[in-house]
């Protein structure tokens, strides 16, 4: 089952690599990918890939929609 996410469009509309956002979250490059190709992943990682984006919590709807 795939689950929607804006990882790679807002990653993209930023500028930043797989790498460097990977870097920032605390995460794997491989974990950015498999996200972005709407592979679910525990609700930690999606807190660190928001945060690493600069949203709070309470704007996930922003980055994960399911």
């Amino acid at each position: 089952m795939k689950f929607k996410n804006n990882v790679r469009k807002i990653r993209e509309e930023r500028l930043m690599s797989k790498a460097e956002l990977a870097r920032l979250a605390g995460v794997s490059p491989a974990t950015v990918d498999r996200i972005e190709r709407g592979e679910e992943c525990r609700m930690e990682t999606k807190r660190k890939i928001i945060l690493a984006f600069g949203f709070s919590v309470s704007e996930k709807k922003a980055v994960f929609l399911d």
